[in-house]
């Protein structure tokens, strides 16, 4: 298995997974920000009748509110959160649960506006998150290389990969967006920071065997002890991946709506987790060796400049 050896293919099929998504947050509208970052209300009901969430979220698409999240505290309590209401729709939206769902009344326990700006501070939470996590994980990996040559390489590497992931995952909710109205709220942030951290434990694992191969055989030539690391590792990482989605699988298909697009990024990071980690990281890592960018770019230029004269 000579994986190192096309490189460039791997290069070319994380350009293909890359650019559409790239091209759908640039040129369209890009993703399509839920309740969570646009602002909406919130409310948690009691409902004098026993009801189940599905009978709720009906009442609400009758009234044009089909993006609210519903959730079962117990004791027939549901939080609600809706696009933001006014007073008249509040109480439209309870008459409304009080006919269909609960004709014995209910209690309203709490009631809310969730302000846009308080989604702001979550996205750039989650962004000083990633930085931070970054960052720690480019020098964990440099000091855990540390006694191998140019370990910095590996840190870079794995950094790539990271963004790499991350890249693939939120351009294709941009074309979903776009495509099948499909939303992005705190659980895309939640499961696109899980997903990172699977992804990079899996980088690391396969980095792992590559610094022992090198240990053990330092006049074997990278590229070499590359394609041995990847080989020894494939099977391992293919099977958790699997048994992974299966779990994943099941929930998707037996849990409830709001658990769907959490589910949905672990599924595609997972798959995009696992490629990286065997086709994307190490690559970069023999390209880097094998001095491949300032090849490209020296070739290119040698292009543009006949063209230019």
């Amino acid at each position: 298995m000579n994986i190192a050896a096309k490189r460039g293919w791997c290069f070319l099929i994380s350009a293909i997974l890359l650019i559409p998504g790239i091209v759908f947050l640039i040129i369209a509208p890009g993703l399509n920000p839920g309740i969570d970052f646009t602002g909406g209300s919130t409310m948690t009901v009691k409902f004098a009748d026993p009801t189940e969430q599905q009978a709720i979220r009906t009442s609400l698409e009758s009234l044009n509110v089909s993006d609210a999240t519903v959730q079962n505290f117990g004791e027939n309590t549901f939080f609600i959160r809706t696009k933001e209401l006014s007073e008249s729709e509040k109480d439209d939206l309870l008459s409304k649960l009080e006919i269909e769902v609960s004709p014995n009344g209910y209690d309203v326990l709490s009631f809310d506006i969730v302000s846009p700006l308080v989604a702001q501070e979550t996205i750039v939470a989650a962004f000083w998150a990633l930085f931070a996590a970054s960052i720690g994980i480019f020098f964990y990996v440099w000091w855990a290389f540390r006694n191998i040559p140019k370990p910095f390489r590996y840190g870079t590497a794995a950094i790539i990969a990271l963004l790499h992931d991350a890249g693939v995952i939120i351009g294709i909710f941009a074309i979903l967006g776009v495509v099948a109205d499909v939303e992005v709220n705190t659980m895309f942030l939640i499961a696109l920071l899980t997903v990172i951290g699977y992804s990079v434990n899996d980088t690391i694992v396969v980095f792992d065997r590559v610094r022992e191969n090198i240990i053990s055989a330092p006049n074997r030539s990278l590229e070499a002890n590359v394609n041995l690391s990847i080989g020894e590792t494939i099977g391992r990482s293919i099977n958790t991946s699997l048994t992974l989605l299966l779990t994943l699988m099941a929930l998707m298909l037996f849990g409830g709506p709001t658990l769907k697009s959490f589910l949905l990024v672990l599924i595609i990071g997972v798959l995009v987790g696992t490629y990286s980690s065997i086709a994307v990281a190490t690559q970069i890592v023999v390209a880097w060796e094998k001095q491949d960018f300032p090849k490209i770019f020296s070739k290119i230029t040698r292009r543009r400049l006949p063209a230019s004269e």
